[in-house]
């Protein structure tokens, strides 16, 4: 029996549905559900997508979740028939955040959507940011000063893509990237330019299809308290606009006299 099988079957039971039945609506034959059920027979994509669509239920969640451990009338209901778990609360009613450390990094691309792995994770809470989802994650690199090591990340969950604003960092979690926090533009209708605020570090694409989620940055827990050193980048800015000053007022003097 796989997981997919055990889900089937306790959503049909869950639902008082017959096997008949469900077959029926599925638009195959009950002896072909059956195999689905039993574990014999994997389902091809279009019967995926047909139970997911039938139980409100994303295919990842049927997939890859014990839904029998999860409340799930408590789940909250996204577009396109996704789902994630519920936001959780504290005994004050103050939403718990999630923090996804350094060492609970490594398993978050496979556990994002279990909701053991998710309770295993460390909670805070922070009053001041208002409702939604968020979480936390761990900074990486110097791709994004002032953020350095060991910094976290607090992140509002973003429901659609059309939410992401040009010029904004968000946290995503991709397929291929994996977690990676960078700003964000909407150059073209189905990818995003991913930009460093770090130039050594060139800009790059991804696909709107490997984006598994996207959180916007709410604030940040940083446990350094150095001193912002001046970048060579920046002292030529200024050196730059100090120039462009001085050559100003010469040709004002200039056009006075």
């Amino acid at each position: 029996m796989s997981l997919f099988s055990d889900n089937i079957r306790a959503l049909r039971v869950k639902h008082k549905i017959s096997q008949e039945k469900l077959a029926g609506n599925l638009s195959i034959t009950r002896g072909r559900y059956v195999k689905y059920e039993d574990g014999t027979s994997e389902a091809p994509y279009d019967i995926l997508k047909k139970i997911a669509l039938y139980f409100h239920m994303s295919i990842d969640l049927i997939l890859s979740v014990d839904i029998r451990k999860i409340d799930v009338q408590n789940l909250i209901k996204l577009e396109g028939n996704r789902l994630i778990l519920p936001i959780q609360v504290d005994s004050f009613g103050e939403n718990f955040i999630e923090i996804v450390s350094q060492k609970a990094k490594a398993g978050y691309l496979n556990g994002y959507a279990d909701p053991e792995y998710i309770e295993s994770l460390q909670q805070i809470t922070l009053p001041f940011l208002g409702p939604g989802k968020h979480r936390g994650f761990p900074v990486e690199g110097d791709s994004m000063p002032p953020h350095e090591d060991g910094s976290i990340i607090i992140g509002r969950y973003v429901e659609k893509l059309g939410e992401v604003m040009d010029g904004k960092t968000y946290i995503l979690i991709t397929k291929n990237e994996g977690m990676v926090y960078k700003r964000l533009n909407k150059n073209k209708k189905n990818a995003l330019v991913l930009e460093s605020d770090n130039s050594f570090y060139p800009n790059y694409e991804v696909k709107a299809s490997d984006i598994l989620e996207i959180w916007e940055y709410e604030c940040n827990i940083g446990r350094s308290d150095k001193k912002q050193e001046i970048t060579e980048t920046g002292a030529m800015k200024d050196l730059l606009l100090e120039l462009k000053r001085e050559v100003r007022e010469i040709k004002n003097n200039t056009s006075n006299t």
